[in-house]
C-alpha cells in the first residue's frame, strides 16, 4: 500500500450532540453554512478535502504552514459569524493538526499520523487549534503565532504521549490545560466561575466606556504592522446561488469603492484584485507581493431573502496573520450602510485617521430601492467586461434601474459609461456601431450631468463626464471632472490613467507620467496602463524604457500589447519588426488601430498592394457600420497622399473621433505639420498651445 508524508487536519463540532438535541433542523442548516466555509478555505490553503462523517471533517495539505494557517483562517473566520448568534446556537468547532506518515487508499488516508491528529482535535477547546510538536517545529518561525505548551498528553490509541501546543489565535489568553481538564474538580470549576464572572464584569465596564455601537478594538503590539496599503480580494458567494455572483461582485466594488476614497489609504483597483477570483488563489504574503500591499480584506457575501450578511476578515498580509474579522448583517434597502460601516471598522482597526468629509462619507449613506439597486449591480458586473453583448445587458440594466428608482445617480454613472465605451469601441473597432461618436458621447454627457445632479459626491459620474467632455474636446472642463474624481477617490486608478493619457495627448508628458504611474501603483496587474505608460514615453522620446513597458504588458496580456510593440518599432521606424506585431494585432480585430498603423507600415516599407488592400477592406466594412476615418487616413499618409490623408482626419473630425486626441503627438503625423489645413484642424481641437 502507498505511504506518504502529510499534514493532518482534523476537526469537529463542540457539543454537536446537543445542538441536534435541541434543534435538529437549525443545527443541520448552520452545519451547511460552516462547511461551505471550512470547505472553501481548505481550498484557498491549496487542501485536499479527504472525507467527513457528520460533524467531522479530514483534510490534508502538502504544506504544514498551509495547514496551520488553514486551521487559523477557519477558526477567525466562524468566531466572526458566532458573534452574530445567540449563545445557544453557535457552532464551535475544535481543530487539530499533525505532521505524519500515513497510508493512502484511492481517496483516504489512514494511519497513526491521521489518529493522532484526531486525539489532538478532541484536546482543543471550542473555537481552538492544537499542534503536534513537530508541526510546532515547522511553523514556529513561520507564521506570526503564539503558543501554549500543554506538555506531553497520554491519548486513546497512541502507544507514545505526544507533545501538544495550543495555538493562541490573537494572543487569547491561555486557559486551563486539558490534562486539568480532564481530570476536573470541583476546585476546577469554581475557580472557573469566578474568572467567568470577573471577565464579564471587566468586559462591561469596559464596554459602557466605549462609544456605543462600535467594536472593542485589540491594542496593537509594538511590533504591528503599519497598514496603509490594502487590497479587497473577491468576496465569496455564500448565497449557495451561483446566480448571486453578481451581487457578491458588486459588494466587493462597493468596499473597494468606500475604502478607496479615504486619502490615507493605497487601495488597489478591482481589475488586479480580480485575478484573485475563487478558491484557488496564492498564499497571502504572495499576494502582498505581487499587489505591494501591507494589507487584504478578504470575506464572504450571504443573501437570503431580504437579509445580507458580509463576513470580511483583515490580513497582516506579509505575515499572513490575521488580525481581525467580524460579520455586518442589514435589510436589503441598507445594503449601503452596511458597507460604509464595514468599511469604517476597516479604518478604525489599521488606526486610519478620516477627514471630516470622509467621516461624513461613512455617515450618509441613504436606503435604496432593492430591486433598483439589484438592476444597478446586474448592469455594473456586465460593464466589467465590456463586449458588446455585455454593454448591451448592461445598459438594459442600468435602464430598468432608473425606472425603478429615477434617483439611482449610480445607475446614471453606469449609463454614462455605457455609451463612452461604444463611442470608444465603434472607432477602435471592437464593437459593431452604426453611428459616430458624437451622438453617443452626447448621451454619456446628459447622463454624467444627471448622476452629479443627484449627487454630486460620485466619483464615477465625475470621470465618465470627463470621459465625454474629452470627445467634445473640452479639454479645460473634462481636466477639472478627473481632478474631481481623484479627490473624491484617491485610489481610483481608472480616472488617474485616462487623465494621464489625456495630458499626455495635451504634451504636458511629466504630469502624464506622474498620473500613469500612480496607476500602476494602484493597478499592477493592468496591461491597459502599461500601454499608456508605453504611448506616453514614446511620445517623450525614451524608447527604450517604452519597449520595458511593452515587455511588461505582454506578460500580462499578449493579444493587447501586440498593438504596442508594433507601435513602438513603427515609431521609431524599424518597419520590418512592426510589421510583424501588428500582423498579430489586426488578425484579432481588422477594423481597429491595428489596420491603420499596418497598412501605414506596409506602405512605408514598400509593399503598397498590401496598403491600399486593407483600406478597400475598411471601405467595405464602412458600408455597414462607422469605421473611423483615421485608419484610412494613416494609410493614405503612409502611401503619400496627404490630400485623402487630410481629407480622412476632418471627417474624423466632424465625428468627434477620440483618435483624433493623438494629432498633436504621434510622429506618422509629423509629414503635415506646415500644412495650413493640418494646423487649422489643431486649431479647431484645442491643441495648438
Amino acid at each position: 500500500m502507498e505511504r506518504k508524508l502529510t499534514a493532518i487536519l482534523c476537526a469537529d463540532v463542540y457539543g454537536y450532540s446537543r445542538l441536534m438535541r435541541e434543534d435538529e433542523e437549525g443545527t443541520l442548516r448552520t452545519l451547511s453554512a460552516c462547511r461551505k466555509l471550512t470547505d472553501s478555505l481548505i481550498e484557498r490553503h491549496h487542501g485536499r478535502f479527504v472525507n467527513s462523517a457528520g460533524d467531522s471533517i479530514l483534510a490534508e495539505f502538502a504544506s504544514v504552514v498551509e495547514a496551520v494557517s488553514c486551521a487559523v483562517a477557519i477558526q477567525t473566520a466562524l468566531k466572526a459569524e458566532n458573534a452574530e448568534l445567540p449563545p445557544e446556537c453557535r457552532m464551535q468547532f475544535r481543530i487539530g493538526v499533525n505532521l505524519g506518515d500515513v497510508m493512502v487508499e484511492g481517496e483516504q488516508i489512514y494511519g497513526d499520523g491521521v489518529n493522532v491528529a484526531a486525539r489532538l482535535e478532541s484536546l482543543a477547546e471550542p473555537g481552538g487549534i492544537c499542534v503536534s510538536d513537530v508541526v510546532h517545529g515547522q511553523v514556529r518561525t513561520k507564521l506570526a503565532l503564539h503558543y501554549q505548551d500543554l506538555g506531553e498528553q497520554h491519548v486513546k490509541n497512541i502507544a507514545e504521549p505526544v507533545r501538544v501546543l495550543r495555538v493562541l489565535i490573537d494572543g487569547a489568553i491561555p486557559t486551563v490545560n486539558p490534562a486539568e481538564r480532564i481530570a476536573g474538580t470541583k476546585r476546577h470549576l469554581l475557580l472557573a466561575a469566578i474568572g467567568v464572572l470577573l471577565l464579564a464584569a471587566s468586559v462591561y465596564g469596559v464596554a459602557k466606556w466605549k462609544l456605543p455601537g462600535r467594536p472593542i478594538a485589540e491594542q496593537p503590539s509594538a511590533n504591528a504592522r503599519i497598514i496603509r496599503s490594502i487590497a479587497v480580494l473577491p468576496l465569496d458567494n455564500f448565497s449557495g446561488d451561483p446566480n448571486q455572483e453578481y451581487f457578491a461582485d458588486g459588494m466587493t466594488d462597493e468596499l473597494t469603492t468606500d475604502l478607496a476614497s479615504i486619502s490615507a489609504l493605497r487601495v488597489i483597483s478591482r481589475s488586479s484584485v480580480m485575478q484573485y477570483q475563487g478558491p484557488h488563489r496564492p498564499p497571502a504574503p504572495e499576494i502582498a507581493r505581487v499587489l505591494k500591499v501591507d494589507g487584504l480584506v478578504e470575506g464572504s457575501v450571504i443573501r437570503i431573502g431580504d437579509r445580507v450578511r458580509i463576513t470580511a476578515q483583515l490580513i497582516d498580509a506579509p505575515a499572513d496573520r490575521h488580525l481581525w474579522a467580524r460579520s455586518y448583517e442589514r435589510t436589503s434597502r441598507d445594503v449601503l450602510a452596511l458597507q460604509d460601516e464595514l468599511a469604517a471598522a476597516i479604518a478604525h482597526e489599521i488606526n486610519v485617521r478620516l477627514t471630516p468629509q470622509e467621516q461624513a462619507h461613512f455617515t450618509s449613506a441613504r436606503p435604496v430601492n432593492p430591486e433598483a439597486y439589484d438592476a444597478y449591480l446586474e448592469g455594473r458586473y456586465l460593464l466589467n467586461d465590456p463586449n458588446e453583448q455585455n454593454l448591451k445587458k448592461a445598459l438594459a440594466g442600468f435602464e430598468r434601474a432608473i425606472q425603478l428608482d429615477p434617483g439611482l445617480a449610480p445607475a446614471f454613472a453606469g449609463l454614462a459609461f455605457v455609451y463612452t465605451w461604444e463611442a470608444w469601441g465603434g472607432i477602435a473597432g471592437g464593437m459593431n456601431v452604426s453611428f459616430p461618436p458624437i451622438i453617443v458621447a452626447a448621451k454619456s454627457k446628459a447622463a454624467a450631468e444627471k448622476a452629479l445632479q443627484l449627487d454630486n459626491t460620485l466619483a464615477d459620474a465625475h470621470c465618465a463626464l470627463g470621459l465625454a467632455l474629452e470627445i467634445f474636446f473640452d479639454w479645460a472642463r473634462a481636466e477639472s471632472e478627473f481632478r474631481l474624481a481623484i479627490a473624491l477617490n484617491p485610489s481610483y486608478e481608472y480616472a488617474h490613467d485616462e487623465y494621464g493619457i489625456m495630458l499626455a495627448q495635451l504634451g504636458r508628458l511629466d504630469e502624464a507620467l506622474a498620473e500613469i504611474t500612480r496607476a500602476a501603483e494602484l493597478d499592477p496587474l493592468s496591461p491597459e496602463t502599461h500601454l499608456y505608460w508605453t504611448i506616453t514615453l514614446v511620445w517623450q522620446g525614451n524608447y527604450q524604457a517604452a519597449m520595458e513597458q511593452c515587455r511588461k504588458a505582454l506578460d500580462l496580456d499578449p493579444n493587447s500589447a501586440h498593438w504596442a510593440v508594433g507601435w513602438v518599432n513603427l515609431q521609431t521606424g524599424q518597419f520590418s519588426q512592426a510589421i510583424p506585431e501588428l500582423q498579430k494585432a489586426y488578425a484579432i480585430e481588422s477594423t481597429g488601430s491595428a489596420a491603420g498603423y499596418l497598412g501605414y507600415a506596409y506602405a512605408a516599407a514598400g509593399d503598397r498592394a498590401k496598403a491600399v488592400a486593407i483600406t478597400e477592406e475598411l471601405r467595405k466594412a464602412s458600408a455597414s457600420r462607422f469605421v473611423s476615418p483615421l485608419w484610412p487616413a494613416i494609410i493614405y499618409l503612409g502611401l503619400g497622399d496627404r490630400q485623402r490623408s487630410l481629407e480622412g482626419l476632418e471627417k474624423g473630425y466632424e465625428a468627434h473621433d477620440p483618435w483624433v486626441m493623438n494629432l498633436k503627438m504621434d510622429r506618422v503625423f509629423d509629414p503635415l505639420r506646415t500644412n495650413p489645413r493640418f494646423i487649422e484642424l489643431l486649431r479647431e481641437l484645442r491643441l495648438d498651445k
